[in-house]
């Protein structure tokens, strides 16, 4: 006879994952319950790492989730400590706590795993999003992914599905820019990159060991704040909401991301972390989501200091769990304990609690957190050889290089390999600005090189060196203008420092008027301006490197710099993809994923525009899109044509044509394309689409697909770009998505077709 204790059902890997979360809820306590949906986190901007503190609340609050990373402007952790940091404090979760519930790790990998020393980081959402590549950008997630999980972290706050519609808005380079299609696209081949083959449905494939949660942010509608101000309001209309800001969320959830998380902001007067209309009737009644819904850093505090629409800390956890957020990411003990509260008093539904609870615990079951030798545990060795692995930075820079828009270029680029050249500017040898935001703020134990080493490696000429100027003050520009007299080339990379939206440091104000990172200025400050000019005077050629993340206003040097490349924030390899690209071994083929206005006053701008009569008192209709680089544009070394252009609806795949429903169809945009210049390169072909007659005001146009395509010099191929005829339709309110007959126009590099639908 077996005299050992049964072993709680919870804990036997051979019970269902039903059974195993209804045993462990009948054995939780309701503070147990309150603390599995709390997290809290580790690591501040002082650059502490307090583990005990961490272990203070897990027994105080029983806390379930902990980001013990750093952030922001911390210097990186090591991948040992890192690993070190996560085996105590789940040690302590299985051994110390009564009953051994593990905890799950969460970090901000937004463009890799960046607060980690030697981690691979990769361009940032806009430099990604210039690619117009999913296949990469579900690449670059798999590394992150890998990188992340070598640690033992299991959650990514990641990817950023927000629309960037206005330049100002300091988190626009998180974004994939200002189309709703292409940012859809994108986010939806990151959440697969990040997840492998795992979803959020309870019966879907469980989210592999070398692969974590996604998390689709911010939702509904974050990216057109008010004054281009962070977390400001957006009072925006239904028909604006659906067709613009939730669009690129249904592509993510059609993907399986198992996470999201609101926005911080208000949108028509109702704050997203409260409102049970975005979170639950139309995340989850409509659109079907089956994850968990996460808070943003302090999203459920913000509703009763900042929103005012909780009277103080514990109506505010009420809002925010009636609504529907399953976990407080970074609610402490005194978030748990106001759920307990609130239960106890009546005001909260417990069921409503263990509604979230049951999610979490899932989640990590499905993770494999409750196995007795879980398979993905940390590792120090294996992190280390992890991070920054060869393939993953070779995959950076496949990325890094396809994202270089080439702006301008009257002939200067690509450079020859022989010329001496002058580099200049505040962004020319300073890796921390050519990361970007959601990376460290040090440059200790960054891997790749600067643009100015990068340059020095690539040409069989002298490299001279002087800055000029910092981000916004000028320093030694005499020095630099005789440096530049004495070479055949200058090369200046200008543009902004790093900033993570309203964390960063002060100095690297990217204004005149010191706003930071929201700017009302998006020209150049001043001493790179005059760094541009003086340059310019020696009649040495200048080329102009813009390391930014937001598109920034260059009327000046596009009328008087012969060439001009856009870098973004391109990531620890960036340096060589600049460099390569200058020097033609690599086509620059990025092609702009947000439009490049002439002027503030423009904004916003973007390509997808409605449609709308002339002015009275105007004899011809202005053109309200008129930038000074368009959404789509980028050139390249070579010389493309673009002929034959055709249009035609297909069957669904797998469908007779003849029983499918109209929406089930497809449009097949075909078009030759033919590199006729004198060496390689890339296209994207890009296709947009204009219904002629609607029964609401539609875009004048808008992207509906896009192809890239690699060609030989003198090589033709026929590309075609499939568009699901739902696609082409839009929400109309009180009717739901609508598909309408009638014409339609298909635009590819100037020419059109049209085809009734």
């Amino acid at each position: 006879m077996d005299n050992r204790p049964k072993q709680p059902a919870y804990q036997r890997e051979s019970a269902s994952t039903d059974e195993r979360i209804d045993d462990l809820l009948d054995r939780m306590t309701l503070a147990e319950k309150a603390g599995q949906v709390t997290g809290t986190w580790a690591g501040t901007l002082r650059e502490t790492h307090d583990l005990d503190d961490v272990k203070e609340a897990i027994d105080d609050g029983h806390l379930g989730f902990a980001a013990p990373f750093g952030w922001g402007g911390a210097l990186a952790t090591t991948p040992e400590d890192a690993v070190s940091a996560v085996e105590e404090l789940q040690t302590y979760a299985r051994e110390e706590t009564r009953l051994g519930i593990p905890l799950l790790f969460s970090v901000d990998a937004v463009h890799g795993h960046a607060y980690v020393s030697g981690a691979t980081v990769f361009p940032n959402g806009l430099g990604a999003a210039a690619t117009w590549d999913p296949e990469g950008v579900e690449a670059a997630a798999a590394v992150t992914a890998t990188e992340v999980r070598a640690t033992g972290a299991h959650q990514n706050y990641g990817p950023t599905v927000d629309v960037g519609r206005d330049a100002r808005w300091g988190r626009v380079f998180e974004t994939f820019g200002e189309s709703p299609h292409l940012v859809g696209a994108l986010a939806a081949a990151k959440v697969r990159g990040y997840q492998g083959e795992g979803s959020a449905a309870p019966d879907g494939p469980a989210i592999p060991t070398d692969r974590v949660v996604a998390t689709a942010k911010h939702f509904p509608a974050y990216g057109e704040p008010e004054r281009g101000e962070d977390a400001s309001p957006v009072d925006v209309s239904e028909y604006k909401l659906r067709n613009t800001f939730v669009r690129p969320f249904e592509r993510v959830l059609d993907a399986g991301v198992a996470s999201v998380m609101p926005s911080y902001n208000s949108i028509n007067g109702e704050p997203s972390h409260g409102s049970a209309a975005y979170l639950d009737r139309l995340l989850r009644d409509e659109l079907g989501f089956d994850g968990h819904v996460v808070s943003d850093w302090n999203g459920i505090r913000h509703l009763h200091e900042d929103h005012r629409t909780a009277v103080d800390h514990a109506d505010g956890v009420r809002q925010a769990r009636t609504a529907g957020v399953d976990v407080a990411s970074v609610g402490h003990t005194p978030h748990a304990d106001r759920v307990v509260e609130l239960i106890e008093d009546d005001r909260l539904d417990e069921a409503t609690l263990e509604r979230a609870v049951r999610r979490v615990l899932r989640l990590k079951f499905d993770l494999g957190l409750f196995d007795e030798e879980p398979e993905d545990a940390a590792d120090e060795t294996d992190a280390v050889e992890t991070l920054g692995a060869p393939a993953h930075r070779e995959r950076a820079l496949e990325t890094a290089r396809d994202s270089m828009t080439l702006l301008q270029n009257d002939g200067l680029l690509p450079l020859s390999g022989d010329e001496d050249v002058f580099v200049g500017g505040p962004n020319a040898d300073d890796l921390v600005n050519q990361l970007g935001g959601w990376s460290v703020g040090r440059d200790e134990g960054v891997p790749g090189k600067t643009i100015r080493e990068a340059v020095a490696d690539a040409t069989a000429g002298t490299v001279s060196y002087v800055p000029g100027t910092t981000m916004n003050e000028a320093i030694d520009i005499d020095e630099a203008v005789r440096a530049a007299r004495d070479a055949d080339v200058a090369v200046l990379a200008l543009g902004e420092g790093w900033y993570i939206h309203e964390f960063g440091p002060e100095a690297q104000a990217g204004s005149e008027t010191g706003e930071w990172p929201t700017r009302s200025d998006l020209r150049l400050p001043e001493s790179q301006r005059e760094l541009v000019r003086r340059v310019h005077e020696t009649e040495t050629p200048v080329v102009g490197v813009l390391v930014t993340g937001r598109p920034l206003i260059v009327d000046w040097m596009a009328e008087h710099v012969p060439a001009i490349l856009m870098a973004y924030f391109p990531g620890t390899e960036g340096g060589v993809a600049v460099a390569e690209t200058l020097f033609g071994d690599n086509d620059p083929s990025g092609r702009l994923p947000i439009s490049v206005p002439r002027d503030e006053g423009d904004l916003p701008q973007h390509h997808d525009a409605l449609a709308h009569p002339t002015p009275i008192g105007v004899d011809e209709h202005p053109d309200s899109y008129d930038p000074l680089f368009e959404f789509g544009h980028g050139l390249s070394y070579t010389t493309f044509e673009t002929t034959d252009l055709s249009a035609s609806v297909a069957a669904r795949p797998g469908g007779s044509g003849e029983d499918d429903a109209p929406t089930d169809r497809t449009v097949r945009v075909s078009v030759e394309v033919s590199n006729v210049g004198d060496c390689a390169g890339t296209e994207t072909v890009q296709v947009y689409a204009r219904q002629r007659h609607a029964s609401r005001v539609r875009p004048v146009r808008s992207l509906v697909g896009f192809e890239r395509v690699t060609l030989a010099a003198g090589e033709s191929e026929r590309v075609e770009v499939s568009v699901p005829v739902k696609r082409l339709g839009f929400h109309k309110p009180r009717e739901g998505h609508v598909v309408e007959s009638g014409p339609y126009r298909f635009d590819v590099a100037g020419a059109s077709t049209t085809l009734e639908l």
